[in-house]
């Protein structure tokens, strides 16, 4: 399956701009279930300066600095990628305890692990507390598979939350999220995360997209699929393993991955300082075309 993905972020400013720098997590990764073929970004006005680089995460970033007055920035990266929908295939074999994989987390004796023990500590917008550790066992009883308890978990996040677009920001705590149990996908992959993390196991956020689908009869609008968020676990000689308690699915034929870290400040599309401008208005639309 492939697609043509075209991510646009407008920002329009009250009053003049004189200086912005930017950096830009916008061009989808190359992993176990997908590959990036092509992507190009444009930005208006022309940047003064601009390269890439690969993060601490192995995103690829694109800084850019703006040092004419502007009162509105444009950022478009256009990109194909290609799914590959047999990826999880092999997931059907995966019988390890997933105290097992706590265990191997907790002395890392090889560079992988030692990595990978990164993603079991708690960061700035995922911390744990007991209440969330008691609501992960609930999923992860004694000797269930790390798959069979992560789908577990996935399942009861969907059920028992309500999403709910006005009800959260960015600075909202875990905590309120988890009380009131009301969010958006940003939410549900901090605290399913909260909720690996508690009990000793990796696991790491996901910004991507996911297609989505006009009502039948209906002509699909342009600009009207979404950016998304989900959480990844490490399962040894697998790798990554991606889960979506927002639609309770494992990602596969419509999920893109764009980047991957912490928590969603390791991960944010387009963030800088700006000199000037005022009040600003956002507006940001993305399109998932299938080639084929």
């Amino acid at each position: 399956m492939k697609y043509k993905i075209k991510h646009s972020t407008t920002y329009n400013y009250a009053d003049y701009v004189s200086l912005c720098q930017n950096q830009a997590r916008l061009t989808p990764k190359t992993n176990r279930g997908q590959i990036c073929h092509s992507s190009r970004i444009e930005i208006e006005p022309t940047p003064n300066y601009i390269r890439s680089f690969s993060d601490y995460f192995n995103n690829q970033v694109t800084a850019f600095e703006i040092a004419i007055q502007h009162k509105k920035l444009k950022v478009t990266m256009i990109s194909e990628v290609e799914l590959l929908i047999d990826a999880n295939d092999n997931l059907k074999r995966v019988d390890v305890p997933w105290q097992d994989v706590r265990n191997l987390l907790a002395k890392p004796n090889t560079t992988e692990l030692l990595k990978t023990s990164e993603f079991v500590l708690p960061s700035g917008l995922i911390p744990i507390d007991d209440g969330i550790k008691d609501y992960a066992l609930i999923s992860f009883k004694p000797e269930v598979t790390i798959i069979a308890a992560c789908k577990d978990l996935m399942a009861r996040i969907f059920h028992e939350f309500h999403y709910d677009p006005g009800f959260t920001t960015i600075s909202t705590p875990l905590s309120v999220v988890f009380s009131q149990k009301r969010g958006v996908c940003q939410d549900f992959a901090h605290f399913a995360i909260a909720c690996l993390r508690s009990i000793g196991l990796a696991g790491r956020y996901v910004s991507g997209y996911i297609e989505t689908m006009p009502p039948e009869g209906e002509v699909k609008l342009e600009g009207a699929d979404a950016t998304h968020a989900w959480f990844g676990v490490f399962i040894p000689n697998i790798g990554w393993v991606d889960f979506d308690p927002t639609n309770n699915v494992l990602p596969c034929d419509q999920h893109i991955t764009l980047a991957v870290g912490r928590d969603f400040s390791d991960v944010t599309p387009l963030k800088g300082v700006v000199f000037g401008g005022g009040s600003q208005l956002l507006d940001v639309a993305v399109d998932m075309i299938r080639l084929e």
